[in-house]
């Protein structure tokens, strides 16, 4: 069996500089660790309870298959702070039929990012009657 002990997922973009401009600023995600230097330089940023790494380029077309989760306190406040920091809105927030709040961005490379609100009555954080 393997036992897992960490993970992250490992980004090539286009452009690094962009990626690292759009990651580390306007989606304000912290840094765990650099390496390397010069524009092919990686940087691991905390995930929640991942990680995300940007390193290394790439000229490939993001995979529609790969998509980025990431879980907001308050989805409508993430999108007010994004519009205005220019990251462009795929689709704003929406309560799904499923109950949690979605909204989707895309990263510079065309990375589908959903940034989801999971409201407080909702089965993942409440479960009445346990």
């Amino acid at each position: 069996m393997v036992h897992v002990l960490s993970s992250r997922v490992l980004l090539r973009p286009a452009d690094p500089d962009r990626s690292r401009a759009f990651y580390g600023e306007k989606l304000g995600l912290e840094i765990f660790r650099e390496f390397g230097t010069g524009p092919e330089r990686g940087t691991v940023y905390f995930l929640g309870g991942g990680f995300l790494e940007v390193s290394g380029r790439s000229g490939e077309q993001p995979t529609p298959t790969l998509q980025l989760w990431m879980q907001v306190a308050d989805a409508a406040a993430a999108h007010a702070e994004l519009t205005a920091a220019g990251v462009e809105v795929l689709r704003e927030p929406v309560k799904e039929p499923w109950g949690l709040i979605e909204m989707w961005i895309a990263d510079p490379d065309g990375h589908r990012i959903v940034l989801v609100q999971i409201p407080s009555d909702h089965p993942l954080r409440s479960r009445p009657g346990i």
